[in-house]
């Protein structure tokens, strides 16, 4: 399958994930604590895949989207545009480094039973190939690697549709419980 096969998959992939969000009536937001009570880390990522929980503003800001959300893993999708380029007339590291940190830390977030979360304690990103708004879409890749009670450690890849690599990263997260409100 050629490069521009699995770019086309992958683009009708996220615009249907987009569309049952939105028919859900899923939008940008803050979900409140009584929506994710009761809710695994994966059913909370689950619910914001079919609609019925808000995605982070994030998403919005920097145009990615979670695509898929399994245990231990989760896929995000984006395009490089014109406005993620920093002075130099590339895309922004922060790009690079937003959007592996968003798919690493809902891989660690898969794991999570009921009434733990997590925050992102270490992220290390190393980008090897520039991107542009020529590039088409981008997938990052997460797998978490170690998932305690205090700490989760996960590993990501950014890939194009052509099975390049444009960056990979690995994170530490802190786990801890959630607070009683």
């Amino acid at each position: 399958m050629t490069s521009e096969v699995i770019a086309a998959q992958w683009n009708a992939q996220c615009d249907a994930v987009l569309t049952i969000m939105r028919a859900g009536g899923g939008q940008a937001g803050l979900a409140r604590p009584d929506q994710v009570a009761g809710k695994t880390g994966l059913e909370i990522l689950q619910a914001m895949l079919s609609g019925a929980l808000p995605y982070p503003h994030i998403a919005d800001t920097l145009d990615f989207a979670l695509i898929e959300a399994s245990f231990g893993s989760a896929t995000f999708q984006s395009t490089p545009q014109l406005k993620h380029y920093n002075p130099l007339g590339s895309v922004h590291g922060g790009w690079y480094a937003t959007l592996l940190d968003s798919a690493l830390g809902c891989a660690v977030q898969s794991t999570l039973p009921v009434g733990r979360s997590y925050t992102t304690a270490e992220l290390g990103v190393n980008i090897v190939r520039a991107a542009s708004h020529q590039t088409g879409p981008l997938r990052a890749i997460a797998n978490v690697l170690h998932s305690g009670r205090q700490l989760a450690t996960a590993e990501a890849r950014i890939v194009g549709p052509d099975g390049k690599l444009y960056a990979h990263a690995t994170t530490t997260c802190l786990v801890f419980e959630v607070p009683a409100r």
